[in-house]
Order: C-alpha cells, then structure tokens, then sequence
C-alpha cells in the first residue's frame, strides 16, 4: 500500500526526482568539481525568504541526507 506523503514532501523529492537534470546534478557537480564541501565543514545558509535562497538551503539539507559529503 503506497504512503500518503505532505505537500512538502512531495516537493523536497521533486528536487531529486524531477529537477534532477535541471537543479540536482549541476549543484552535485559544483561542489565536487570546485571541492566547495570538505570534511566536516559547518555550512550557514541565509534564508531571505526568497526561492533561490530556499532551494539553497534545501539542497544542503538533501545532500546531508544522502550523506554524499561529511558536514554539519
């Protein structure tokens, strides 16, 4: 049986699903091309209220979660 997921979660997936080719990937490759992440480094994003900062910040919060790099 299929979960029921919330609005906001139907977005935060779509960052990796949908926008995958479009947002995901390029970020993904930007801070493995240009080492933008090291070993536990501290990331601060300012939120403005603003999509591009939003995004910013959500796309952190998603690479935290795949544990792609070691941060906090």
């Amino acid at each position: 049986m299929a979960r029921e997921l919330s609005k906001q979660q139907l977005i935060e997936r779509s960052i990796i699903k949908r926008f995958r080719k479009e947002i995901w990937n390029p970020f993904i490759l930007a801070v493995k091309k240009y080492e933008l992440i090291k070993a536990n480094d501290k990331i601060a994003v300012c939120i403005s209220g603003g999509k591009d900062s939003m995004l910013m910040a959500k796309l952190f919060q998603e690479l935290k979660r795949h544990n792609k790099f070691p941060f906090e």
